[in-house]
């Protein structure tokens, strides 16, 4: 049996997916070869949004490992976040204010990364889980704040260039980072490289991994220096997209027959290599299709 938590997580996220793809049915009939991908990135930062909400309204328990000591009420946050998480999703599901919206996720993404993950990394340099964290979330802000430069192209075009080029340096940086700890530690998970062993069940899975980087290095190095830099971006966002098909969902197909504590850890990892599918992909969106820097 799913603890509560956990069946709310997947019942949210289910109905925003489907919420989401029936909003945009008639631009993904439209769409034609990457386009189709591409379009689907703001409801997949939708659907992770929606999923990660449900859990920060756990209360005490949320606030004590998550929420930092020297915030004041710190109770408070934890439900804060959620809803501003709820917020987000709904406005990207539903195309309205999508521009207020991926602003202040962005802001928010930043924020963690300012307060929780940079510390952590500075404190320990030495630990690549912690700039992994650290580059994870600023990739989530990133993907959030394309999307925000691509809304604002009109009104303020100045802006927006700096939001998509600050947006592609960033995931460039993140990953030629993930593709290094790819090919330095093969046998972890893919695509966002945490703790988390691969399963046995995972044929060639020091492969696996290699093919991962190698995709990785190649776009990161396409978006650093521009070149076919939509195409690059697309191709992480495919490539995440995958894992979440053939890696990540199995393996919560696999905890759901074991520990509830199991079954959270894989929908955690379903729902970030999503997030981080959907940054990469908001990305693509935000970038011309010859790959010219325009605002």
């Amino acid at each position: 049996m799913l603890s509560s938590p956990d069946f709310w997580m997947s019942f949210v996220g289910l109905v925003y997916l489907v919420a989401g793809v029936f909003v945009l049915r008639k631009e993904i009939g439209a769409a034609r070869g990457w386009d189709r991908l591409i379009v689907l990135g703001g409801v997949f930062i939708a659907v992770s949004l929606a999923v990660f909400a449900p859990e920060h309204f756990r209360g005490p328990e949320f606030v004590q490992n998550m929420v930092p000591s020297f915030m004041p009420v710190r109770w408070f946050w934890a439900y804060f976040v959620g809803c501003a998480l709820l917020a987000a999703a709904t406005s990207l599901t539903l195309r309205k204010l999508v521009g207020l919206s991926s602003t202040l996720l962005g802001l928010m993404f930043f924020l963690f990364v300012c307060i929780l993950f940079l510390p952590s990394a500075l404190r320990h340099p030495g630990s690549r889980f912690a700039w992994t964290y650290a580059l994870r979330d600023l990739s989530f802000c990133a993907g959030a704040w394309a999307i925000a430069g691509l809304e604002s192209r009109t009104s303020s075009p100045r802006l927006a260039k700096g939001l998509i080029l600050f947006s592609r340096f960033v995931l460039a940086v993140a990953a030629a980072f993930y593709a290094v700890q790819h090919f330095l530690h093969p046998g972890f998970v893919l695509g966002v490289p945490l703790e988390m062993k691969l399963p046995t069940w995972v044929p060639l899975a020091n492969a696996c991994s290699y093919v991962t980087g190698a995709i990785l290095l190649v776009s990161g190095i396409c978006l650093a220096l521009n070149l076919k830099s939509r195409i690059a971006a697309a191709s992480i966002g495919a490539l995440m997209t995958a894992l979440v098909l053939f890696l990540y969902l199995p393996m919560m197909v696999v905890a759901y027959h074991g520990a509830a504590g199991d079954f959270n850890e894989a929908l955690n990892y379903v729902a970030d290599t999503l997030l981080y599918a959907g940054a990469a992909l908001g990305l693509a969106s935000a970038l011309p299709t010859d790959g010219a820097e325009k605002a």
